[in-house]
């Protein structure tokens, strides 16, 4: 994948009228209610009459049961991405791609939480999404690494180099994943709004406010974990720049502060979308629900500015968080049953919006 930001003028129209095609696709609550009442193999059969069919055929050979689910959810999420790319011209191409790299931070994070974790590689490799930038062979590459410092060498020569090399030695010392994760992170959003016009027009404007709110919303999510987790972590650590909403320095104190956390939020341009969220937040017994409450208020956010402005970059990443929350929600329900969770346990696990 490679940008091609000198090519013609964009053909918003076009992709985003390909883009509500399919997002008329994806399943709907009936269907995850459905699907919670199946088993395994129900479930497979299910997915066999929708869209996944060829995704589902292709690895039926190689896959079964859960592992047949999750690798053909990952195939075909991988194929509309990539069908993105393939639709796209001019800018908008470019404001894809540097979007889906955000698979390629998926990825590092997946590979070294393998390595840390002595995982066996066919575990790692089903929970690869190959829809970013990194060609096969890098990541049959990282898949093959002995080491995560060997995963760093790997990288150097990407937009992740240099940060994971610098965090490398706090790894060493600290013995957690959290300044390599947070490195990668970063250093994905960065390269998402870097050599941005200081005067954007108005197309990209708009990318760039999609983007500044999705860095407020996992600032909020970070600082919610922190401020409900009483862990002894400078908030700064997880701090991600170029949202609109908090500055560094400002996270530190709120972070130990809920309520005045909440009345901020409350206060913001998000307030309306986030409003479920912040109940949430005030009333429940588990950082997960406040979790989930944030992923369903940044899905309502992107679905409103596409609403808005349906002939722009916001309906297309939408669609990509949309589509991201099916494969998310399906997964759950798969291993849910595997592990034979009850039905109302599963569905807590769900986002639906």
């Amino acid at each position: 994948m490679s940008t091609r930001t000198n090519a013609s003028s964009s053909n918003y129209e076009y992709v985003t009228a390909r883009v509500r095609s399919r997002r008329a696709k994806l399943f709907d609550e009936d269907d995850y209610r459905k699907l919670i009442r199946m088993g395994p193999g129900e479930i497979a059969r299910f997915m066999e009459e929708s869209e996944y069919e060829e995704a589902m055929n292709a690895l039926g050979a190689r896959y079964s049961g859960v592992d047949l689910i999750e690798n053909a959810l990952h195939r075909n999420l991988a194929n509309h991405f990539d069908d993105l790319l393939r639709f796209a011209e001019g800018p908008l191409y470019d404001y894809i791609a540097r979007y889906l790299r955000q698979f390629d931070a998926w990825n590092i994070k997946t590979v070294i939480r393998g390595l840390y974790s002595d995982a066996e590689r066919e575990a790692v490799e089903t929970d690869l999404i190959r829809a970013g930038e990194f060609s096969d062979a890098r990541i049959d590459r990282l898949l093959g690494a002995e080491s995560i410092e060997a995963v760093v060498d790997i990288l150097a020569d990407t937009l992740f180099g240099e940060p994971l090399a610098a965090a490398y030695g706090d790894y060493e010392e600290q013995a957690v994943l959290v300044p390599l994760e947070n490195a990668t992170d970063r250093a994905f959003y960065e390269a998402l709004i870097e050599g941005l016009p200081a005067e954007p027009n108005r197309p990209t404007q708009l990318y760039i406010d999609f983007l500044e709110a999705e860095i407020d919303f996992r600032n909020v999510e970070n600082a919610l974990r922190l401020s409900r987790s009483g862990a002894d972590v400078d908030p700064a650590e997880y701090y991600i720049a170029g949202g609109r909403l908090f500055e560094e320095d400002e996270i530190r104190g709120l972070v130990s502060n809920t309520d005045e956390l909440v009345a901020r939020l409350r206060e913001s341009p998000y307030g309306d979308d986030l409003d479920a969220a912040l109940s949430e937040l005030e009333s429940a017994e588990s950082l997960r629900g406040v979790e989930r409450a944030l992923d369903a208020a940044l899905l309502e956010y992107s679905r409103s500015l596409s609403n808005r402005y349906p002939l722009s970059v916001c309906p297309v990443f939408a669609y990509v968080l949309a589509k991201m929350r099916e494969v998310d929600n399906v997964r759950a329900i798969a291993r849910g049953k595997e592990a034979r969770l009850d039905p109302e346990t599963i569905e807590e696990e769900l986002v639906m919006v």
